[in-house]
């Protein structure tokens, strides 16, 4: 039975490192993506103060994507280093220039860059849609905050480039929109105050109760459906 000893420990080595190095490989297939902060230049700013709202459905992207693990996401932070370095405006995000896509790429060593806009970001109630001061009769950031049944619709658009040669491999649109009864938007203090004079986190569990917070979760979700479901046109970086 000896003779069988060595052979056995073999095998058994050799299988563990193929197991070891699968994941590995597996990995390094992936699509590796960087995602840029979305346009909404498209939208009718009914907020008030330097609320991004293209940064923030940006981050909702990302941990999707992260969530789903079919693709290597990239660190956002160089990527806005790279975009106040080159003045990238709002309305340059959904269509970068060729020069400022391959300079992102080679910076961040990722061979597809997602960009996009957000083309409907708002809520109607009681037949009024929202502009200028009140939201839904309801107070920005005070104390008042409507509560009565609207409706909130969001819509994105996202492309996914390849940095080497700014050809657009897919592109995805999605649409979010909810009618229940709940927060229009929310008011009064912590992330929601000074009439949204911050920026709010739209990841915060405040921000999801809201109906307009709902329907931007759906938008999301769909367009990070589509995208997943398309990565067969991409290569691995």
């Amino acid at each position: 039975m000896r003779k069988w000893t060595f052979p056995i420990y073999a095998a058994a080595a050799a299988l563990a490192a193929l197991f070891a190095v699968a994941p590995l490989d597996a990995q390094a297939k992936r699509p590796g993506v960087a995602v840029l902060d979305l346009d909404f230049g498209a939208v009718t700013k009914w907020w008030e103060g330097d609320w991004d709202i293209g940064k923030g459905v940006a981050d909702l992207i990302v941990d999707a994507l992260i969530d789903d693990g079919s693709f290597r996401i990239f660190e956002r932070k160089k990527l806005e280093a790279v975009m106040s370095e080159q003045n990238l405006a709002n309305s340059d995000r959904a269509d970068p220039s060729a020069a400022t896509i391959a300079k992102l790429g080679k910076i961040q060593g990722v061979r597809y860059l997602i960009t996009g806009s957000i083309t409907k970001f708002g809520t109607e109630n009681k037949g009024m849609k929202v502009g200028g001061g009140g939201w839904g009769g309801g107070f920005l950031g005070g104390a008042k905050v409507g509560t009565s049944k609207g409706i909130a619709t969001v819509a994105l658009t996202v492309r996914m480039i390849d940095t080497s040669t700014s050809e657009i491999m897919l592109s995805a649109k999605g649409e979010g929109q909810s009618k229940r009864s709940g927060l229009l938007l929310g008011g009064g203090g912590g992330k929601w105050g000074g009439g949204l004079g911050g920026e709010v986190q739209m990841g915060s569990s405040d921000f999801r109760e809201t109906i307009l917070g709902e329907a931007v979760d759906i938008a999301v979700k769909n367009v990070v459906a589509q995208m997943i479901a398309k990565k067969d046109r991409l290569g691995s970086n």
